[in-house]
Order: C-alpha cells, then structure tokens, then sequence
C-alpha cells in the first residue's frame, strides 16, 4: 500500500496517527494513554484481528515497538451506530480536490458513535478514493461545505492554505439579536479545553481565536448574521457568538450544555458553512464554491447561502 493511501475494510477507511512523544513502550501503550476512553483489552482485540496497521498497511503485533513520530492506521468501531438519514451534495470534484456539502448532524470523519456515517467514508466508497483527506474539519452539528485532498501527489500544496489562512470561509448563523455591538465586528479572545472535554471556553489571557461578525439582515428576534473565521479553533463561531451573548439557534452545547439524548432532526444548528474561496497553489487561478441551491431548506437561510456571500463575490 502506498503510504500515502488510507487503508479501507467494509467501506470505511481507517483512522490514522502520528505516535506523540512519550515514554511508552509499545504502540499499545501509546494507544492506550492517547485514547483512554477505549479500553486496553479492546485495543488488544483489534490487535489480533489485524485492525491496528503500520503506516504501510501491515499488520502490527500486540507487542510492536512504540517509535516517536511512526505513523498508524486503525480501524474504529462502535456496537450500534446511530443511521444519519441525510444526504449529502457534490460540489466539485477533479483530480486534487473534492468539494461537499454535508448535512447537519453527519460527521465529517469517524468520531464517537459513528464510523460508517461519515462523509468521508461516504466520498471515499462514491468515488473508490481510499487516499481522500478532509482538508479542515466543521462540527457534526453545522452544515455546509467540507474540501477534501483527493490527491496525496498536491496534498501539502492544499493544506498549507488552511495552514497559513488563505482561505476566505463564510458562514452564516441565526441567533438572538446584538443591538448594542457596532457592526462589522471582530472578536477575538483565548480559547482553551473546557469541560467536559468535547467543550471549549474563553478564558482570560492573549487571543488565539479571530473571527469577523457582520449582520446582513435584521428581524425583531433574530438576525442572520454573517461570519469569518480567521482562526480555525474548535467550537470558536459557537463559542464567540455565545460569548457575545447571541449564542446561535439550536446550540445544544453553548452557552449551557444540555442533557445528552438523540439528535433532534426538527432542530438542526442555525449555523452553515456557505462559502470558501482561494488562490489555487497549482494554478493561481482564483477558486471559490458555495453551498448548492436548494440545499439548505427554504425556511432557514436561502437569501444568505445564495445571494449575499462576499466570499463567493470575492
């Protein structure tokens, strides 16, 4: 296997790792202290069955040396996965780039309860591309456009955009109503792991998170408002909306976690990724893609998601 391929069984490519550094001795140690929600005895079963692989897709042994920096591939499972009865919307797709439109509550690649509902295990068995990478991450909760590397040959080339924030990304959010915030407005602030663990907080201390809010239409209780992200951190248009005292439509984590329960499909996140936008590495030319028409629903955000992107203008 090519070591820039992802291995693949039953149509859903593995995970992969790069081992951290640690004072380990073997890669099932390792594991163990870097997933310690999964039980030593389960990594040992995956061991057995051939479901914990080198990064040229062979088999480890329950006793490999652990190595700092080898890269690994292994196979997640979980008992009863949860099925996401929504589909997903192509975008663009060529030789290097995948471009798609995910619907909420889908993950984008295999986290928790899910495995096989996944967009990227979905894009891998469409296009039989074990090599596709998700490029950037948004929350299983948001909507809106995901760009994958479909070609490990210009892989760097794309990540480094997102690396170095060259590329333009718009969403678009419903939430209460900021009349006392001087619009456009850009937040900035130090966000950190909070708890529980899937969470994150602001805290006091110098900002790593920037993200600029504007507001293209005002209602009596809502508004839409349009955001940039300048940063890429976690949770950060979720948190900084929260943090302004708008937190967005539908939010089950902020600024109050709510109990755990299954998804509520009649009470999707107002929050969409609608637009990205940037200068191709390999061209130069000027690419942008936005969320297809008729994707998002009528009664949410149709004016903002078609009409009114600067970034998509741009």
């Amino acid at each position: 296997m090519n070591s820039a391929s992802r291995p693949v069984r039953d149509g859903v490519p593995a995970s992969r790792l790069e081992l951290p550094p640690g004072p380990w001795l073997t890669v099932l140690d390792a594991l163990c202290a870097h997933f310690p929600r999964v039980a030593p005895a389960i990594w040992r079963d995956r061991f057995a069955r051939g479901r914990v692989l080198d990064g040229e897709g062979r088999a480890l042994d329950v006793s490999a040396a652990y190595r700092v920096g080898a890269r690994i591939h292994y196979f997640r499972e979980v008992d009863s996965e949860p099925p996401i009865p929504f589909i997903e919307a192509l975008v663009h797709a060529d030789a290097d780039l995948v471009v798609a439109a995910k619907p909420h509550f889908l993950p984008v690649a295999p986290t928790g309860a899910w495995v096989r509902e996944t967009l990227l295990t979905r894009l891998v068995e469409r296009f039989d591309n074990p090599a596709l990478v998700p490029l950037h991450r948004i929350d299983r909760d948001t909507a809106g456009l995901v760009m994958f590397s479909a070609n490990p040959a210009t892989r760097s080339r794309y990540q480094a955009l997102f690396r170095e924030r060259c590329v333009l990304r718009e969403y678009v959010a419903l939430a209460p109503p900021l009349p006392a915030l001087q619009f456009p407005h850009r937040h900035r602030s130090r966000l950190e792991r909070g708890e529980p663990f899937f969470r994150v907080r602001e805290a006091p201390g110098l900002a790593n998170s920037e993200t600029l809010i504007d507001v293209p239409e005002r209602g009596s209780r809502i508004w839409r408002y349009r955001l940039q992200p300048v940063t890429g951190r976690k949770h950060q248009l979720r948190v900084h909306m929260a943090g302004l005292g708008a937190p967005i439509l539908n939010d089950r984590f902020y600024p109050q976690l709510q109990e755990e329960g299954a998804d509520d499909h009649a009470r999707p996140l107002q929050l969409f990724a609608c637009a990205l936008a940037f200068d191709d590495p390999l061209t130069g030319a000027r690419r942008s893609f936005s969320v297809p028409p008729g994707f998002v629903p009528a009664d949410q955000l149709p004016s903002i998601c078609q009409s009114t992107s600067s970034v998509r203008q741009a």
